[in-house]
């Protein structure tokens, strides 16, 4: 498989498995079919594989555990997350550090090559802040102040090899981030036809990921896109059940054109929305694959490469 360059990391493959399908956050699968696709996924070529404790409550990063009994294959990395919140400041460290550590016993694994904060990192005052749920948010001075600190002390520690941000946050806060020093070494950024966060928006306006994109290259910072299917929505049908209001329900409205120039082309929605995510500026495509059928066809997307610019414009327009 084709590897790119990835910051600290040196050369990773351009399909990284992610976590979530691992999870049986995406539809259902088993235990024993998601060991056997993380082994899939190693003899495609894939050496990056992306997990968080949250997937399944432990469930991904316990597959890998058991996959590779904590010892990876050559040139395997694998990095994790912590959703956050905006704790009090006094118990920040222990929260990272505890998740830091439930993930290394959980992979079976003694550090982590890159460590993300999930947490959508927003400024104080947004109106964001007025959300009745913002667990899932951190101040952006918080961060700057206390949290990227503790980072760098991690990796001086040796728990971790680098840190990330997960670009979900406020748009114009990630993009701060990505220009300050010390940088982190890589920002997931959302990565589909739609430009579309789904359900993982919780802030007005425009998304902005390719601008992401593009201040993460200014500012040598490697980028992960997620969401090349946008949670099922650029596939032939969701697979869970969804209410019809549901953000990745409406993207799946959204996307009906799409579906219809894909039957034209000949093409699999899916297959073709992973050779569409691969032309954007990224270095590496997080899959959210649940079993090796699934993995196939994205592996057969990386093998076709991009869609010609063609196709591009044509599935451009079919969103617009």
């Amino acid at each position: 498989m084709k590897t790119q360059p990835f910051g600290p990391l040196g050369s990773v493959s351009v399909l990284t498995l992610g976590g979530g399908g691992l999870g049986q956050l995406w539809g259902a699968t088993t235990r024993e079919e998601c060991v056997a696709t993380v082994k899939a996924a190693v003899d495609a070529g894939i050496t990056l594989i992306d997990l968080a404790p949250r997937y399944g409550d432990g469930k991904a990063e316990q597959v890998v555990g058991e996959a590779f009994g904590g010892r990876l294959p050559s040139g395997i990395r694998v990095t994790s997350k912590c959703n956050l919140g905006n704790p009090a400041p006094e118990r920040i460290e222990r929260i990272l550090r505890q998740s830091i550590e439930a993930s290394l016993r959980l992979t079976q694994l003694d550090r982590l090559d890159v460590f993300f904060l999930h947490s959508n990192i927003v400024p104080k005052g947004d109106p964001m802040w007025r959300r009745v749920d913002t667990t899932r948010f951190v101040p952006l001075e918080v961060f700057q102040d206390t949290i990227r600190p503790l980072f760098e002390k991690f990796v001086k520690e040796g728990l971790i090899g680098a840190w990330g941000v997960t670009g979900i946050g406020h748009p114009d806060a990630i993009l701060t981030v990505l220009a300050e020093a010390p940088k982190p070494s890589a920002v997931q950024v959302i990565a589909n036809l739609l430009d579309s966060p789904g359900g993982l928006k919780f802030f007005d306006g425009p998304a902005k990921p390719r601008e992401i994109m593009a201040a993460a290259r200014e500012n040598g910072v490697a980028v992960m896109g997620i969401r090349a299917v946008q949670a099922g929505a650029l596939t032939d049908m969701i697979d869970r059940a969804l209410p019809a209001d549901h953000p990745e329900m409406l993207d799946y409205a959204r996307a009906v054109r799409f579906r219809a120039l894909c039957g034209e082309l000949g093409e699999s929605p899916a297959i073709l929305a992973h050779r569409y995510a691969l032309s954007l500026p990224i270095d590496t495509l997080v899959l959210g694959v649940k079993n090796r059928q699934e993995l196939a066809e994205c592996v057969m997307a990386a093998e076709a490469g991009p869609p010609s610019p063609e196709v591009i414009a044509r599935i451009d327009a079919s969103v617009a």
